[in-house]
């Protein structure tokens, strides 16, 4: 499958540090409040902030290893989101059926209503399409000022 040129595989091999990253971040953050671990502690595990981080060094890496330019950045956030909010969808779908909260669930992390909720999902489901977008726009900025700081070093 083809994405700006590129195949999925090659996205997947740039970015499997990322990837790996969100993977064990969401399922600790699972895992921590099913056993029982406070979600005040727990909340210490963002997937939000490993997004942000991730945004930023592969909007600069994208352009300084000559792996592309904007439109690859959309592929590289998106992938980790999508990732991201499979697990988020898992946990909120975990409680559903369980009819016990976790971190994706409880009311704190839902707009303060309950996150046990089809509707809930949905959100997730709408952010997994909308999220990227919001962090490619992130990563052209980063990698915009990456490109501009870059050219004052390197001779015409």
């Amino acid at each position: 499958m083809k994405i700006f040129g590129k195949d999925l595989s090659e996205y997947v091999k740039f970015e499997t540090g990322f990837l790996v990253l969100v993977l064990v971040v969401g399922l600790a953050r699972l895992i921590l409040s099913l056993a029982g671990v406070p979600n005040a502690n727990v909340k210490f595990l963002s997937i939000t902030i490993v997004f942000l981080l991730g945004t930023l060094y592969y909007s600069i890496k994208i352009f300084t290893s000559g792996f592309g330019s904007y439109k690859q950045i959309l592929p590289v956030v998106a992938l980790p989101v999508i990732l991201g909010n499979i697990i988020i969808i898992a946990g909120i779908v975990l409680a559903i059926f369980t009819h016990k909260d976790n971190i994706f669930s409880s009311p704190e992390y839902a707009n303060h209503v309950d996150g046990k909720s089809w509707g809930h999902v949905g959100g997730h489901v709408i952010a997994t399409i909308v999220v990227p977008l919001i962090l490619w726009a992130i990563g052209c900025w980063f990698m915009f000022i990456g490109k501009k700081m870059d050219r004052g070093r390197r001779p015409a």
